[in-house]
């Protein structure tokens, strides 16, 4: 059957979210190192390990992993928007998560200084805003497939901060003509029903689409589980895990078209 719509998901998949994280860490715990003698890699490494615990013992922490926020998103979101009292919840614990986790970061390494610690837990935010990272394929291929296609965003995240990352990057959000956001719709990926929302707006059958993604346990197990075909964009070499088998396996966004193609023979 004929290929109608191509859904993408949105971090790490048009959108190089892993390295503006990266490069905000590395921004902001080396300048840590010019008040104390730490090693930045090993302060963002802490700083992970402290933020993810913290993160993981909050109440909210069973709706985060449902809409699919992580902990280092939480580094810098706001969340103003959404719904449900949860976004409340999290919009109060905010302030002291992200203060909280650089201090106990700076402590894992001997650091007791809770006033630098709110520093660079108010540095990190706007090195990680400055950063709106695209991979250099995104455009080109969003280019090509635009008009052939309806296309369709995907993307697990709070409301606020997913409009706040496609406001970073204003050419990107006129080529879709649906955009769902998990922390809307009250459910995020894998879960069949925004899958099945998503064709719903597309007015497709799974047959007439294909996701593309690059997480094996949201964006393919979600669109396996409703029988549309994918593509895992795998630009780093993982190994297949927790038994989920991608139809196709790209490590560009340029293959997309030529697979697409095949399927259509």
């Amino acid at each position: 059957m004929a290929i109608k719509a191509v859904l993408f998901d949105l971090d790490d998949t048009l959108l190089w979210d892993e390295r503006s994280v990266k490069e905000a860490f590395q921004a902001t715990c080396s300048e840590a190192a010019k008040h104390y003698d730490i090693d930045p890699a090993q302060l963002e490494d802490a700083v992970r390990r402290e933020a993810r615990a913290l993160y993981e013992s909050f109440e909210t922490f069973p709706f985060t992993k449902k809409i699919g926020i992580n902990p280092f998103e939480g580094l810098w979101a706001r969340f103003v928007e959404g719904e449900q009292e949860e976004f409340r919840k999290l919009q109060s614990l905010a302030p002291s998560y992200q203060r909280d986790s650089w201090t106990r970061g700076l402590k894992a390494l001997g650091v007791e200084d809770a006033e630098l610690g709110l520093k660079l837990a108010e540095m990190f935010p706007a090195e990680r805003r400055n950063r709106p990272i695209v991979y250099e394929e995104t455009f080109e291929v969003l280019e090509q497939l635009k008009g052939k296609y309806k296309l369709l965003l995907l993307t697990n995240g709070s409301p606020d901060l997913q409009k706040e990352k496609l406001a970073g990057v204003p050419q990107l959000a006129p080529y879709f003509d649906h955009i769902i956001i998990s922390g809307e719709f009250g459910e995020g990926k894998p879960a069949v029903s925004i899958f099945e929302h998503a064709m719903q707006l597309l007015g497709i059958s799974a047959e007439e689409g294909v996701m593309i993604g690059d997480k094996l346990t949201t964006d393919i197990l979600g669109s396996n589980s409703i029988r549309m075909r994918n593509m895992w964009i795998n630009r780093h070499g993982l190994s297949l895990s927790d038994g989920i088998t991608p139809a196709h396996e790209i490590t560009s966004l340029r293959d997309i078209q030529k697979i697409i193609d095949s399927l259509e023979v």
